[in-house]
């Protein structure tokens, strides 16, 4: 008996509405540990240039999910996955708590690794927007649940002053506050998703492909990432792009708590700082999708690169402490990443074949990660060695990379369309 298909419209609205909410919470879970990451391992370390490991341990974990988490969507569809690494996160943050609690810098790294698998969900999320999106709004589709991120994103750093009383009354050590409502948030996002996200937008968007296909034409096995890559090597192009970002973005973010504390900028400046820089990475995100549906994604995509030098320049002019470069490098970091990755990830979303989208886009995120890994593991040898400035001479270079896969995804944009699903 044939199973009447839902309708795709409706679950399209659905699907959005969970991923925004779960988005919200999933991104309070991660940042409210982000201004005191690199603190707690230097403390648990006694070692600046040790600092960065945490967050180095942070997108390692991400990178390993992002391959899992894809293997497992594609079998088990979008909802198994998503749940699985926000449960994972919230384990993460646990063990970063026992680790402050026990003095344990190896447990930290472990749980710092677990906690990327939120990242990794939340990733995946922006992606899941677009299974059932039709192509001339993929970019907002995925633009408005990037956006969501802002609610839980802005609001964690804020607590975490809160964070520090509710420490003193768990009798734990102050800067595990952030990890243990983080895990309350990624908590919540498990649930959301596993009552909402119904029915699941992938295996929905086979179905539909399914019943439009020539009955009569074989089923396409999944190819592989490097067959796919060569067919399509625009997608290779906008991963280029999409890691570079990140790179820059994990690099010089993950330092500047402590660029600031050598100044001696108190722990709620910090979290301000990191507030606004958040607020950069996806408050504007509706309209960057809006501009990379109606001016193009590779136009978008350069001029994200444009953005992310700016802000560079700013933060290398910052003095250490609070200053107003700190505050508006940070904010047009974040900005020149939302650009960035609202555009290169549509790209990828729009050119990927449906029989390979999961691996597709965990690739994708697989690669983003570990560059931003070794952008991460380099900038706290960098700042100990050389200062905040040489790092964001150092993170300059992704920017360039990030201009280079623009003009080539705008060479090829202009030379054939874009393949279909």
């Amino acid at each position: 008996m044939t199973v009447p298909l839902r309708d795709p419209v409706a679950a399209q609205r659905r699907t959005v509405a969970t991923l925004v909410g779960a988005q919200a919470f999933g991104a309070l879970g991660i940042t409210i540990g982000v201004a005191t990451a690199s603190l707690l391992a230097k403390d648990l370390s006694r070692s600046e240039a040790l600092a960065g490991t945490a967050q180095t341990a942070q997108v390692l974990g991400a990178a390993v999910a992002s391959w899992l988490l894809a293997r497992l969507m594609s079998a088990r569809g979008r909802r198994v996955g998503l749940v699985t690494g926000y449960l994972l996160g919230a384990s993460g943050a646990g063990l970063a708590v026992l680790a402050g609690v026990t003095r344990s810098m190896p447990l930290l790294l472990v749980g710092a690794a677990l906690i990327g698998s939120t990242s990794s969900a939340n990733y995946a999320s922006r992606y899941a927007a677009t299974d059932l999106a039709p192509t001339e709004s993929r970019g907002r589709a995925l633009s408005i649940v990037v956006w969501a991120t802002t609610i839980g994103a802005v609001a964690g750093p804020n607590l975490t002053g809160p964070s520090a009383q509710l420490a003193r009354r768990l009798d734990i050590p102050t800067l595990t506050g952030p990890f243990a409502i983080g895990a309350v948030g990624m908590l919540v996002a498990a649930l959301v998703v596993a009552i909402r996200l119904r029915p699941d937008p992938l295996l929905l968007a086979r179905e539909l492909h399914a019943d439009a296909a020539d009955v009569r034409a074989p089923v396409l096995p999944s190819p592989g990432i490097v067959a796919v890559l060569r067919e399509r090597p625009g997608i290779a192009a906008a991963m280029a792009g999409l890691a570079a970002a990140h790179a820059v973005m994990v690099s010089v973010m993950v330092m500047t708590p402590l660029h600031m504390e050598h100044g001696g900028s108190s722990l709620r400046i910090i979290g301000v700082v990191i507030s606004v820089h958040v607020l950069g990475m996806y408050g504007f995100a509706p309209l960057v999708g809006m501009a990379a549906d109606r001016l193009g994604r590779p136009r978008v995509l350069a001029f994200g690169g444009a953005v992310l030098l700016v802000s560079l320049l700013l933060c290398a002019m910052s003095p250490t402490g609070t200053s107003d470069q700190i505050f508006g490098g940070l904010f047009f970091l974040g900005v020149g990443w939302s650009i960035c990755t609202v555009s290169a990830s549509t790209l990828i979303a729009e050119q990927a074949p449906l029989e390979a989208l999961t691996d597709v886009q965990g690739t994708a995120d697989l690669v983003m990660s570990l560059a931003a890994a070794i952008g991460g593991a380099a900038s706290g040898v960098i700042v100990g060695e050389y200062g905040f400035s040489v790092l964001s001479g150092y993170a300059s270079i992704f920017a360039l990379v990030v201009l280079a896969a623009a003009g080539y995804v705008g060479v090829l944009a202009r030379r054939t369309p874009t393949p279909a699903l």
